[in-house]
């Protein structure tokens, strides 16, 4: 499987979310079915089952896509509602449609394609080659497991059948183009300049009249549930018993390693090594009976020159030679592998011996004149020169065959000796980690911690282990590792109690009376002004877009660019939270002196992206048509049951 990588001598980047189709393809599927015979059927898409186990796989994905993203702002319960699950599901049976159309237009991305794009995607991770710059392949097994639950043939194929997405979505999405009257009429909108003036109602000036009781402080508290959440979570210890645990105990005798030495000494025989050299007289395998006869007399003039002269074989064939591929390098075929040749040419320098110069050889390409510049026999390599490898190989064998054995014992002492970790740690010789703050998912802040692992995680908040404080089964986070671990302390999710946030509270609900009295005050300011036209207290004018809102808060700026200029001027009166109420005089409108060629171009992009974006969720919506999606069942799955 990862013969691809070392080609390329770097390793791809794990998507901690496996690319799945892109967003614009998730709408709806309507006309739910009963439920089917297969009770893990969730859908059909072209007579193929979507399972929920399929499912399941993606709504966590999905939900580690947002939860790496958003990061300390990540709330799972935003994500628990039927739309979020629906949309999963629809992502999969879009997913499966577009796969099912590429089949049928014998569509696919080659896998030297897939090559490319997994070293692309992998190359930045550090640790994962060795010091001769070979790919560290238990490293990498490890680290795709842990980030995608797959194994790397399973990431390569997901890989594939993306680029097989991607390849068919480009044909849709390529021949979108908007008319460029609309694109200009966007440009001029983007680039259009309005002259404003600012007048603002600070916040300050309402705070000392803002009166805040307990009775608004207890409502504000009571109706703000999420603000005030702590999420649950548990002290844990637990055991990571893997392949390092054992090889430390293996030892190699030097009685062993010369057995196997003495047993197969073919292993440790280096091949015979030939390197040739050549001159060639070109002439095609068709032509006429003349043609050859000359082209075999050249060849034979110039054997009887090198046969007088051995030594001024490479400067004769840089002189003669006809192969444009060997001639300046004095006629040098470099070392030659059995197979790489054509059969009459590697015959001959197969049978000839150091310095023999052959008689005249003929291919499919001509007349050849040969001689073997360097012969190195086979040779036995020493038992001291392969020592080092034989014990190597040795002790893996022994640790592979002990960590079995092992391994089993380590599963059994944690399931028959539940209430403490103590026994499996003494009996195989391991350390009893801790960790505190563990939830219920992965967290990106702990990386690649053993504990941080997606089925640990699950077995760990299990109901057993929760309520009873028992010992894990032992889970396999990695190729030849294995996890268990127990809850020493688990708190559930609470509020913070009304005490604690008590001033925090009174002072935002402060900040909201100050703005709902300076809104009032505001509100009535800009009636004034509208009849009056009195421009005191505003600021000076300042000229602002839709590219360029410098100078003025953002929520104004909108504000100001989305107001009907038809009657100048116009006012608008916006809300400031922290900093009160503004009323905005906007003076005049008009187009820069020069177009912005750059932004115009972008703007037409972007507009073509909108279209061909819309383009491709019509042609999923065909393809479903022609696929016969079937919804089983509906996506009842939740997130934190997904999660689980």
């Amino acid at each position: 499987m990862f013969e691809f990588i070392r080609t390329h001598q770097k390793l791809m980047q794990i998507l901690l979310a496996i690319v799945i189709v892109p967003s614009f393809v998730l709408v709806g599927v309507s006309g739910y079915e009963s439920f089917g015979d297969d009770a893990t059927t969730v859908a059909k898409v072209n007579g193929q089952s979507v399972t929920q186990q399929e499912y399941d796989q993606a709504l966590r994905r999905q939900l580690d896509q947002y939860r790496q993203r958003l990061g300390t702002q990540f709330d799972q319960k935003l994500f628990d509602t039927p739309e979020f699950r629906q949309s999963v599901l629809d992502n999969l049976i879009a997913q499966r449609a577009i796969v099912a159309e590429a089949s049928r237009s014998h569509l696919g991305a080659v896998d030297a394609a897939v090559q490319r794009a997994v070293a692309e995607s992998l190359q930045d991770i550090p640790g994962m080659f060795k010091a001769d710059g070979k790919l560290d392949e238990e490293k990498a097994a490890n680290l795709i497991a842990s980030q995608t639950g797959l194994t790397p043939e399973g990431y390569f194929q997901s890989l594939k059948r993306d680029l097989t997405i991607q390849q068919l979505a480009a044909g849709v999405q390529g021949s979108a183009f908007a008319p460029r009257a609309v694109a200009q009429m966007v440009s001029n909108l983007t680039e259009q300049e309005r002259d404003v003036q600012e007048l603002v109602l600070p916040l300050t000036e309402f705070v000392a009249g803002a009166k805040v009781t307990d009775a608004m402080v207890k409502s504000f508290y009571d109706k703000n549930d999420k603000l005030f959440q702590v999420p649950e979570q548990a002290r844990i210890e637990y055991v990571v018993f893997d392949a390092n645990a054992i090889a430390s105990t293996i030892s190699v005798t030097d009685e062993e390693v010369a057995a196997v030495y003495n047993a197969a000494p073919a292993r440790f025989t280096a091949p015979e090594e030939r390197r040739a050299s050549h001159i060639l007289v070109a002439v095609d395998k068709a032509a006429k009976a003349d043609v050859k006869a000359a082209a075999k007399a050249k060849a034979e003039a110039i054997l009887a020159d090198v046969r007088k002269a051995p030594g001024e074989f490479a400067k004769i064939a840089k002189a003669k030679s006809e192969d444009p591929g060997s001639a300046e390098q004095g006629g040098d075929l470099g070392v030659i592998e059995k197979g790489s040749l054509v059969p009459t040419v590697e015959a001959s320098i197969f049978k000839l011996k150091q310095g023999e110069i052959s008689d005249i050889v003929e291919s499919e390409f001509g007349y050849h004149v040969i001689t073997v510049t360097s012969l190195k026999p086979a040779a036995v390599r020493p038992l001291d020169a392969v020592k080092g490898d034989i014990a190597a190989d040795l002790k893996k064998q022994k640790a592979a065959k002990k960590y079995s054995e092992a391994a089993e014992t380590f599963t059994n002492t944690v399931y028959e000796q539940a209430d403490s970790l103590k026994p499996v740690a003494d009996k195989l010789g391991l350390k009893i980690e801790t960790a505190a703050s563990v939830t219920r998912t992965p967290n990106p802040v702990a990386g690649q911690a053993p504990y941080n692992n997606a089925r640990f995680l699950t077995a760990l908040f299990s109901e057993d282990s929760l309520k009873n404080k028992r010992n894990t089964e032992a889970v396999e986070a990695a190729p030849s590792t294995l996890i268990a671990g127990r809850i020493i302390e688990f708190k559930p999710a609470s509020k913070r109690p009304l005490a604690e946030v008590e001033a925090q509270i009174r002072q935002q609900v402060m900040a909201q009376e100050a703005l709902a009295a300076a809104k009032k005050a505001g509100e009535a300011k800009l009636e004034a002004v509208k009849a009056s036209g009195d421009t005191a207290g505003f600021g000076a004018v300042q000229t602002i877009s839709r590219a360029k809102i410098d100078g003025i808060s953002p929520l104004a700026a909108r504000a100001v660019l989305k107001a009907d200029v038809s009657k100048l001027p116009a006012y608008v009166g916006v809300e400031l939270p922290g900093m009160g109420y503004g009323i905005y005089r906007i003076g005049k409108v008009h187009q820069p002196a020069q177009a912005d060629a750059a932004r115009r171009s972008a703007d037409a992009e972007q507009i073509d992206n909108i279209v061909a974006q819309q383009d491709m969720a019509n042609y999923v919506e065909v393809l479903k048509e022609r696929a016969k999606v079937k919804v089983m069942q509906p996506a009842g799955a939740k997130p934190a049951e997904a999660a689980q």
